[in-house]
């Protein structure tokens, strides 16, 4: 059996047609890397909606919902977060972002 995490971040964006390519730049070369950097964030995936909304999807598998609230994860999203952040992530809409815990058979709450 895999091992896996039992934490997922999910987020959902829209972003304007005129900015996807910096968007998109920006994710690949910035933003997944640095997350991926982070200690306990196991896998960063990305997909794009081919009906439906927001368009674009990011998955990402975590050791526990706890490493959001690492040191870390808090720098990297906080006072680390670069300009070229800022400027993306201020031009998203309809932003969809939760956090999940995996269910395990009988615990349900």
């Amino acid at each position: 059996m895999t091992e896996h995490g039992t934490g997922l971040l999910l987020v959902m964006m829209d972003i304007d047609p005129e900015h996807e390519d910096d968007f998109n730049r920006w994710y690949d070369d910035e933003h997944v890397p640095e997350r991926m950097a982070i200690p306990g964030f196991l896998t960063g995936r990305r997909y794009r909606a081919i009906e439906g909304g927001p368009k674009y999807l990011a998955i990402y598998e975590m050791e526990s919902p706890e490493i959001l609230d690492s040191p870390a994860y808090k720098y990297a999203s906080g006072e680390g977060r670069s300009e070229w952040t800022a400027q993306v992530v201020g031009r998203a809409k309809n932003y969809v972002r939760n956090v999940y815990v995996e269910m395990v058979p009988g615990e349900h709450a």
